[in-house]
C-alpha cells in the first residue's frame, strides 16, 4: 500500500492524527458543545442555532483565505511537521479556553470556537497533505480509509471519557453548566497526547527551502496555480462539486445533536449515546468504502455514496420516533465515514508531487466553503422558519443532488494525467 521509504510504523504515525483530532469534531462541533452552546451560552433564542451556524462559518471562512497560501508555504519551505505542531497546539489550547465560556459569554465563546475550529481546519489540511506521500496511488482509498477508520474511534474515546465525567459529575449533583465545561478540558488534553506519535515518528519533510521567502513570493505561487484551471479542470470541478456535497456532509456534523434534541426530543446522554455508535458505524463505513474506492474507482465510488446520502437525508426527513431516527443516523453513519475517506482519496490522486499541502489546502478551501454553505443554510432556514429542523433538512438534498450533477463531469484519467504532468 506504501510508497519506497514508508512502513507500517509511518501509516500509524499519520493516523494517529485522526485519532487525536477526531476528538474535537466529536465534541465541539457534533456532540456536547454545539447544543450547550445554543442552550446555555445563547440561553435558547430563537435565533441560537443560526448564530452558531454564523460563528462556525466565520472561522471556516479564515480558513478558505489563508489555507491555500499557508499550504504553498508549507511546500516551498519543507515546513509539513513545524506548522502541523503549531496549528496542533493552538487548537488544543484554544480549546480548553474555550471551557471557561458560560452563560451569556457569547461573544468569549465565539471568540475561542473560531480561533480553535480555524487551527483545527489548518492542521486538517497539512495532514492530508501527507497522504500522496504516503500511499500508492492504487491504494490511496485504502490508506485513507484505514486513517479516518481509526480517526473515528479517537472520537470514540474522547466522547467516551466525557460521558464518564459527565455521568460522575451529575450523580455529585453538577448541572449543565458545570460538566460540560470539562469535556472541553477532555478534548484538548487527549488531543495533544494522542497527536504525540505523528510529531515523533513521521518523517519531516526534507522539501528543500527557498532563499529569501517572502510572501508575495507565496502567494504569487498560489495565483500561479488557479492561472491554471485550463490544466487543472478536473481538479476544480471536483472541488466544485466538493461544496455541495460538502455541504451536506458538514451541516449534518455540525447539527446532528441539535436535530437529535430539538426534534426527535433526545436527552443530552441519549445524544452522547448516538453520536458514540454513529462513530463506529463510521469508522465502519471508512474502512469498507476504502476499499472499494480502490476496487470501483475514484469516481464511481463517490457516486454511489452520494446516492446514498440523498436517500438517507429523505429518511431522516420522514424520521419521527427513536426507533426510526436510530436506524437513519446509524446508515448516516456509514456514509460519514465513506465520504470523507473517499473524497480525501480522491483529492490525492488530483494532486501534483511538488505541490501537495498547497493543493490540500484548495480542497480545504472547498471543504470549508461547505462548511459554511451547509449549515448556515440549515441554520438560515430554522430562524427563517421559527425553528422548523425538520424542513430545513431538506435543503441538504439539494445540496447532495447538485454535488453529485458536477461530480459526473470530472474525467478521473484526465485529472491523474494533469498532476502527474504538472510542473
Amino acid at each position: 500500500m506504501l510508497n519506497e521509504g514508508y512502513t507500517k510504523r509511518h501509516l500509524w504515525a499519520w493516523s494517529m492524527y485522526d485519532f487525536a483530532n477526531s476528538g474535537y469534531t466529536t465534541v465541539v462541533i457534533t456532540a456536547i458543545f454545539n447544543a450547550y452552546f445554543v442552550s446555555v451560552v445563547a440561553e435558547n433564542e430563537i435565533w441560537a442555532t443560526f448564530l452558531w451556524t454564523l460563528v462556525l462559518s466565520f472561522s471556516y471562512l479564515l480558513a478558505v483565505i489563508t489555507g491555500p497560501v499557508v499550504g504553498a508555504y508549507v511546500d516551498v519551505t519543507g515546513s509539513k511537521k513545524k506548522v502541523l505542531f503549531v496549528v496542533t497546539l493552538g487548537c488544543a489550547l484554544s480549546t480548553i479556553v474555550l471551557s471557561t465560556a458560560g452563560r451569556g459569554d457569547l461573544w468569549f465563546a465565539a471568540l475561542f470556537l473560531v480561533i480553535s475550529n480555524y487551527f483545527f481546519s489548518i492542521g486538517e489540511n497539512i495532514i492530508g497533505s501527507y497522504l500522496p506521500q504516503i500511499a500508492k496511488k492504487e491504494s490511496v482509498g485504502r490508506v485513507s480509509g484505514i486513517g479516518w477508520a481509526i480517526g473515528y474511534f479517537g472520537g470514540i474515546l474522547t466522547l467516551a471519557l466525557s460521558l464518564v465525567t459527565i455521568s460522575q459529575l451529575e450523580s455529585m449533583g453538577w448541572e449543565a453548566e458545570e460538566y460540560v465545561p470539562m469535556t472541553l478540558v477532555i478534548t484538548g488534553v487527549v488531543f495533544l497526547l494522542a497527536a504525540l506519535p505523528t510529531f515523533i515518528y513521521l518523517d519531516r519533510d526534507e522539501t528543500k527551502k527557498i532563499d529569501n521567502l517572502s510572501i508575495s513570493f507565496v502567494t504569487n505561487r498560489f495565483l500561479d496555480t488557479l492561472r491554471q484551471g485550463d490544466r487543472f479542470v478536473d481538479l476544480y470541478r471536483f472541488l466544485l462539486s466538493t461544496v455541495f456535497f460538502q455541504g451536506g456532509v458538514q451541516a449534518v456534523i455540525a447539527l446532528a445533536a441539535i436535530y437529535a434534541q430539538q426534534v426527535i426530543g433526545f436527552t443530552f446522554t441519549e445524544t452522547i449515546m448516538l453520536i458514540m455508535v454513529v462513530n463506529v458505524t463510521a469508522a465502519l463505513g471508512a474502512y469498507i468504502f476504502g476499499r472499494l474506492h480502490d476496487f470501483m474507482g475514484h469516481r464511481q465510488s463517490l457516486i454511489l455514496i452520494l446516492t446514498g446520502w440523498i436517500v438517507v437525508t429523505l429518511l431522516a426527513w420522514l424520521s419521527d420516533d427513536r426507533p426510526s431516527f436510530w436506524v437513519t443516523a446509524n446508515l448516516v453513519g456509514l456514509l460519514l465515514g465513506a465520504c470523507q475517506s473517499n473524497a480525501r482519496a480522491f483529492v490525492s490522486v488530483l494532486t501534483p508531487i511538488n505541490r501537495q499541502a498547497e493543493f490540500f489546502g484548495l480542497w480545504g478551501l472547498s471543504v470549508k466553503c461547505a462548511s459554511i454553505l451547509g449549515p448556515l443554510t440549515y441554520g438560515a432556514l430554522t430562524w427563517l422558519t421559527g425553528g422548523d429542523h425538520r424542513n430545513a433538512i431538506l435543503s441538504l438534498v439539494v445540496l447532495f443532488v447538485i454535488g453529485l450533477t458536477i461530480l459526473m463531469t470530472v474525467d478521473t484519467e484526465r485529472g491523474i494525467s494533469a498532476a502527474k504532468h504538472s510542473y
